[in-house]
């Protein structure tokens, strides 16, 4: 018996088909989910959604939202994701070392809006970076 996934952003579906083990990032860390799984809400962090079907991983991108399981069902309602076979692997390497720079140099200073801006934009360029591969 296998899973229905469905990956839905603001502007796209961007994942609808059967998996055999769906991988959450949620804010409490790694949530594995296999079919019979009991329904669920939880929040889900900027991170790389593990998706195993047909005997292969496949990974996507998240950038943070809500996710459900019931009956089966596992719906994940991101702000932005994007598929990891689409994402190009140096382009994202090296989005995420520029990021990782701007937060150094910000390392010491007091809490701002810009710094929570770098360190959301580090975590999107890891999640991307990671899926990529």
């Amino acid at each position: 018996m296998s899973l229905i996934l469905r990956v839905l952003t603001p502007d796209q579906n961007l994942f609808d088909g059967s998996a055999d083990e769906v991988i959450l990032p949620s804010t409490t860390g790694q949530l594995g989910i296999l079919s019979g799984h009991i329904s669920m809400l939880t929040a889900v962090d900027v991170g790389v959604l593990r998706v195993r079907a047909n005997g292969s991983w496949s990974s996507i991108a998240l950038m943070g939202g809500f996710a459900e399981v019931d009956s089966d069902e596992v719906t994940v309602l991101v702000n932005k994701a994007q598929l990891g076979s689409c994402i190009d692997s140096s382009a994202a390497e090296s989005e995420f070392q520029k990021a990782s720079a701007i937060l150094v140099e910000m390392e010491g200073k007091p809490a701002s809006p810009e710094k929570l801006k770098a360190q959301q934009q580090m975590n999107e360029a890891r999640a991307r970076m990671q899926a990529s591969k």
